[in-house]
This record gives C-alpha cells, structure tokens and sequence, in this order.
C-alpha cells in the first residue's frame, strides 16, 4: 500500500480517543490543558503545505499518550488531518519506521503532501524526553534481578504520571514537532 492508502486506512482522532482502553483521560488532560505558543509564522507556513498527518500508535503508551494531543493542537490550528494506525494491527507499516533499524516504537508522526509523498517524520519522542526516560531506565535493576518486572512497572507508572503533570514537557515535544517539520518540510 502507498502512505495515501494508509491513511484513508486510519481512524479519526475522535474515532480513536473514544476506543481508548488506557490512558484516555491523561491524553484528555494534555489536550485540554495545552496551548501551543503564539507561532503564527510556523503555523501558516504549515497550513499553507496542505499536509496530512498518519499516527502509528497504541492506548496503551504514555509516548502517545504525552505526543498525540500536542500534535492534534497543531493541527487544530494548521487544519493538518490526523490518522492514527495501531501499529500492532499495521506492523508492515510500522517496519518502515523502525527506531535505530531496529524497535517498534512509537508513536510515529509520518506527514505527507497531497499526493501522498511522505515530507516529514517524527517520533517517538523529543530529546529532553529521551533522556529522561533514559536517566529513568538507568536506574532500574537489572533485566535478570527478581525484581526488575515490578520495578519497571513502577517506571513506566511514574514516567507515565510525569508526562501528564510536568508542563515543562509540553512546550519540548512542540518544539521538537516544529524542528523537524522547519527541517524536512521546508517551512
């Protein structure tokens, strides 16, 4: 299939939202609780390449959960159309966007033009949010010890809590939106 297939494919962000089994709430609250800057030139700029966006993603993922409602503010502002995949029922898609060659991470942000060409991708998330989760990873015990899978979980819990709460994010994960799209979209 071609990225414009994948799309027509995808779910609405409504569609999505209200089939969410976890995490719908702490996505809600981000939606509601984030205002992107006052960034007028980008926005246009962005309205102006008519782009579309297809979301490879999973409920269940606190990236996705921190990074989607960041994104559907941008295109409330650009009216950029959002399409989310689930990336465990579309794996030949989510291969082609493999992090490091190698992991199916996500969420992936693949942005295409009207003829479906892909113009930008990002994912799964900022630096400054990289290295939080990896300050977080080092800290745990490691993969062999009895109480890695419990302490893990603490983790995943805490980062999950921290992405909702800690505002400081927000604006990083737009930041990191905008950069790549100045940089591969040519805005």
């Amino acid at each position: 299939m071609d990225l414009n297939q994948w799309y027509e494919k995808g779910m609405d962000p409504d569609t999505y939202i209200e089939a969410m089994d976890k995490n719908k709430e702490n996505l809600l609250h981000i939606y509601d609780n984030f205002t992107p800057p006052e960034d007028n030139e980008f926005m246009q700029k962005l309205a102006e390449k008519n782009l579309r966006v297809i979301v490879l993603t999973e409920d269940w993922c606190g990236d996705a959960m921190l990074n989607i409602p960041i994104l559907l503010r941008i295109s409330d502002q650009t009216n950029m159309p959002v399409k989310l995949l689930l990336r465990d029922n579309n794996l030949e898609l989510m291969d082609h966007y493999l992090t490091n060659g190698k992991s199916r991470s996500i969420p992936i942000f693949i942005f295409i033009d009207e003829s479906g060409n892909e113009v930008a991708k990002w994912g799964p998330r900022a630096e400054k949010i990289q290295q939080f989760v990896d300050d977080s990873t080092k800290k745990l015990p490691p993969k062999d010890a009895d109480n890695y899978q419990e302490k893990a979980k603490e983790m995943y819990l805490f980062m999950s809590k921290t992405f909702r709460d800690n505002t400081d994010f927000w604006p990083d994960v737009y930041s990191s939106i905008k950069t790549r799209l100045e940089n591969e979209a040519n805005l």
